[in-house]
């Protein structure tokens, strides 16, 4: 079909069948005169945000854009093949620790991860403070750290869905990001790719998160879990608060530190394990290692406890490329000036804007503004108060890592205007807001 063709059609509210679908997505990734202009892509990208997509045109692009490029295979291991998706928000640092706790569990977990992006940080930033790490193995190298610690953090190939990454470029300077169903099989088409028997979604909402309406997150979610259902993969979403900082941490380095706090079975934030535990608990439900959640809880939880999952964990840091011992040794780069932030009076914490911390930590270099920023893994924010917590005037709200006095001054400001003090306690939201389940696909 004629790109005009099927642009119209999209354009005036028609349903795409699969060959108009394949026809866009062989358009985006061949040369000649099959390929699709810029410009043409832009239209339809449009057309779709304002119209919409059925069922079976978001699985009918998902399963385009997955066949557009390579797809892994993980045969020989044994194991089911597992990962984790989050929609993104501040401190999020759940792949650290989901990662090796479901490894630990039996499972095999090639997670491709990204960058930061916006206020939210990204999995392959903080990896990246650990000096060393490689987020780019050699197919030889990824493979030997899966079969000795069964699980990698790695960037995604260029062969993996090539079609998403031209079309997201594209979106990224429409004004189309927004659509539904283009984000479902951007997402989806990654994780197919991958190889995956079983995902687990975890769709953030709230104040930190890009999700900030209760409503629209939920459609993120069933959108997702319907989609890779329909495209022949097991998975279910969990919809969790990102209203505060998850954990006491946001920025690269000292995200990584909080994580090998809790590895090494120090005490640490209870927001944090419960996450990381509750989404670990699903995906080995759906992956078939556990008969139950109330099992694979348990055996989550134990593998976090035992120290089964820290050996995990060090395993592949030290595969990658990073510290030999990144346990007790991780060589995490510190921030020469760390200020804390008074509490303008006395009260309880009742809002945090996590927008606003999150770019915050982006002004102090911990983030990107453009495309190809180095981004500053020392600086960022630790001990940072949760919702409901009493504090007196002068009493610390957060600490802020810092290159250097000014920038650090202009933090403590930020953050000092992101949290609000009450008199009375909120009432603070439980960290899962819903679960939406899929099933076996």
């Amino acid at each position: 079909m004629l790109p005009a063709e099927v642009i119209a059609a999209k354009r005036d509210g028609q349903a795409l069948g699969p060959d108009a679908i394949a026809a866009f997505v062989t358009g985006l990734v061949t040369d000649g005169e099959a390929r699709w202009s810029d410009a043409q892509v832009a239209a339809l990208a449009m057309a779709v945000l304002l119209r919409g997509m059925d069922h079976a045109e978001t699985v009918a692009l998902t399963q385009a854009m997955t066949a557009s490029g390579e797809r892994l295979r993980w045969a020989g291991y044994g194991r089911p093949v597992l990962d984790k998706h989050s929609s993104g928000g501040l401190g999020d640092k759940t792949s650290l620790l989901l990662a090796p706790i479901v490894a630990a569990c039996g499972g095999l977990v090639p997670m491709i991860s990204g960058r930061g992006l916006g206020h939210t940080g990204g999995t392959l930033d903080k990896l990246e403070a650990l000096p060393g790490y490689g987020v780019a193995p050699s197919p030889e190298r990824l493979h030997a750290v899966l079969h000795t610690a069964g699980c990698a953090i790695v960037g995604a190939s260029e062969r993996l869905a090539p079609a998403d990454r031209r079309l997201y470029a594209i979106r990224d300077v429409t004004a189309t990001v927004e659509s539904l169903p283009l984000i479902t099989a951007s997402i989806l088409s990654k994780k197919l790719a991958a190889g995956l028997d079983a995902l687990v979604l975890d769709v953030k909402v709230g104040s930190g998160a890009f999700m900030r309406d209760a409503a629209a997150a939920h459609a993120l979610a069933a959108s997702l879990v319907d989609t890779a259902r329909g495209a022949g993969l097991a998975a279910a979403a969990l919809v969790t608060d990102m209203n505060q900082v998850l954990g006491r941490t946001a920025g690269n380095a000292l995200e990584v530190a909080e994580c090998l706090a809790l590895l090494r079975g120090e005490p640490g934030d209870a927001r944090l394990v419960d996450v990381t535990l509750g989404l670990a608990a699903r995906l080995l439900v759906l992956g078939g290692l556990q008969a139950d959640e109330t099992a694979a809880l348990a055996a989550a939880r134990q593998a976090l406890a035992s120290g089964a999952a820290a050996e995990r964990f060090a395993a592949m840091v030290a595969g990658l490329g990073g510290p030999a011992d990144v346990l007790h040794d991780a060589q995490l780069a510190t921030a020469p000036v760390v200020v804390a932030v008074p509490a303008p009076r006395d009260g309880f914490v009742a809002t945090i804007d996590g927008r606003a911390l999150g770019y915050a930590i982006v002004e102090l270099g911990g983030g990107r503004r453009r495309g190809g920023d180095v981004v500053d893994a020392r600086v960022g924010l630790d001990e940072v108060v949760a919702l409901g917590e009493a504090r007196r005037a002068g009493e610390p709200l957060a600490r802020v890592h810092a290159a250097d006095a000014a920038g650090a001054a202009r933090a403590v400001a930020a953050v000092q205007a992101a949290m609000t003090l009450a008199d009375t306690a909120p009432v603070v939201p439980p960290w899962l807001h819903e679960r939406v389940e899929g099933g076996d696909a």
